[in-house]
């Protein structure tokens, strides 16, 4: 038995987790409250070229001693860098400008569905029939939640911008979820976080140089520092234990957290009050996608007797 399985796992490894979900919360709140404070190009730039400053004394030296390692293989880092670093905060940065925080923080919780859906394309992997029933309840979840409350209002007037900006940005990350675990870069953690890191500077470096003029201030300087400190690099350090110590499975509950915490900050904060909607279709969505993640009934012990 692993120690990632053991009952007597201390309870003190679910603050691992836990800690990591809850940054990633607040980070729906800066993302929001950075729209109309700072340019979303040049956020998206200055995060990451911090989050790589502060990188470079840890990572760096390990980066050169395998750096034979890690040549063949750049132009995998460069395509994870680009999904999880530029594209998908890239496109939360502009969501923000004409979506609320609660929505962002409810479709960003479709990451693991939408990861289930990708692995089925891409590592043709068969869903499992709790899979697809959730995947239905959790679209019923969104169509009520993006329409206000009535889906049929999404045929005549269509969905927000920024819920669909917020969408593609979720299937973005689910890809890169999937490549990763397809692709198993032979680095460590920090080695392939650093590299994927240089790549998303690098492919936002145009749209900063393009970007109207948006100077740090004390209004939006604090909201760049949590963006390039914290979810960027405490909160993958602490999920990274967290994985470590309670198994991925485990883990992954805790990001089903997310959007309640995002919702109750947001309410407090940006006083974004939730409506009846927010509640019913955000508890479908959720409730789908953790009926997704579950595995069937008994199906282990299937699995184990045919072996046998």
């Amino acid at each position: 038995m692993t120690r990632a399985d053991s009952p007597a796992t201390p309870a003190r490894y679910l603050m691992f987790p836990l800690l990591a979900a809850l940054i990633w919360s607040v980070n729906m709140i800066v993302t929001k409250m950075a729209a109309g404070l700072i340019s979303p190009a040049v956020i998206g730039f200055y995060r990451w070229t911090l989050a790589g400053v502060l990188l470079t004394p840890f990572a760096l030296p390990g980066l050169w001693r395998q750096r034979r390692l890690v040549w063949p293989y750049l132009p995998k880092f460069a395509v994870l860098g680009g999904l999880g670093m530029a594209l998908y905060q890239g496109l939360a940065y502009v969501a923000a400008g004409s979506t609320t925080a609660t929505n962002m923080g409810i479709i960003t919780a479709m990451i693991p569905l939408l990861t289930i859906a990708v692995g089925a394309l891409v590592l043709r992997e068969r869903p499992s029939a709790l899979a697809l029933l959730g995947g239905l309840l959790s679209l019923a979840g969104l169509a009520l939640l993006i329409g206000e409350g009535d889906p049929t209002r999404l045929l005549s007037v269509g969905a927000n911008h920024g819920d669909v900006l917020m969408g593609v940005a979720a299937l973005a990350y689910a890809l890169y979820g999937v490549l990763l675990r397809r692709w198993g870069l032979p680095v460590g953690p920090w080695v392939s976080l650093y590299v994927q890191v240089a790549f998303g500077v690098l492919f936002q470096l145009p749209g900063f140089l393009m970007a109207p003029a948006s100077p740090i201030n004390g209004d939006n300087l604090p909201l760049v520092l949590y963006a390039g400190v914290f979810p960027s690099l405490f909160a993958p350090f602490l999920w990274m234990q967290g994985v470590r110590h309670l198994g991925p499975n485990r883990a992954s509950v805790f990001l089903n957290l997310m959007p309640v915490g995002t919702v109750a900050i947001a309410a407090v904060f940006l006083d974004e009050k939730p409506h009846l909607f927010h509640i019913i279709g955000g508890a479908m969505a959720l409730a789908g996608v953790m009926l997704a993640q579950m595995r069937a009934p008994f199906a282990g012990w299937r699995r184990a007797r045919a072996a046998s």
